[in-house]
């Protein structure tokens, strides 16, 4: 099943963001050749593909994972966490519905 990684920055995420950035686009490149993640990517602060200095205020990722607590589980083990960019994670599972 789909499952929906949900996450919202700390204030002034961006430079513990580029410091965590490769590790944490290496579990997505993991995800993707497995063939489990459906689509990721952050929310940026401006309405703007480059807010620049402004940075982004969190995350939304959405994988397949065995289980809930699987879900929880990987999440909890992002990089972003172990660098405090994240003050929240919300998991909810997923259902694709459209296209």
């Amino acid at each position: 099943m789909y499952y929906a990684i949900m996450s919202r920055d700390v204030e002034n995420s961006l430079p513990l963001r580029q410091q965590a950035r490769p590790a944490h686009l290496e579990r997505m490149e993991e995800l993707k050749a497995e063939g489990r993640l459906l689509m990721a990517g952050p929310f940026p602060a401006l309405d703007t593909t480059d807010p620049g200095d402004a940075g982004f205020t969190g995350s939304l990722i959405v994988a397949e994972f065995p289980s809930l607590e699987d879900a929880r589980a990987w999440a909890d083990a992002d990089p972003y966490v172990a660098a405090g960019v994240y003050a929240e994670v919300t998991v909810k599972p997923f259902k694709k519905v459209l296209p």
